[in-house]
């Protein structure tokens, strides 16, 4: 058991010490990355429900009813 903790411990030494070597984006890097993730998923979601609107059209005329 005191082998499992200290493989653990280990490993979670080595994560913090990859994090400190991680490049952190600037705030307003980040902020301007953020805004293009958000824009760009409601451009997909857009889309999704525009064809999704065409596929019921079409669906609804070729099986009427």
């Amino acid at each position: 058991m005191k082998k499992i903790f200290s493989k653990v411990r280990t490993y979670l030494d080595e994560v913090a010490t990859e994090m400190r070597k991680a490049s952190w984006p600037q705030r307003r890097e980040l902020i301007s990355h953020t805004v293009i993730t958000l824009v760009a998923s409601f451009v997909l979601a857009l889309f999704i429900f525009g064809a999704d609107r065409v596929i019921s059209y079409v669906l609804d005329i070729v099986y009427p009813g």
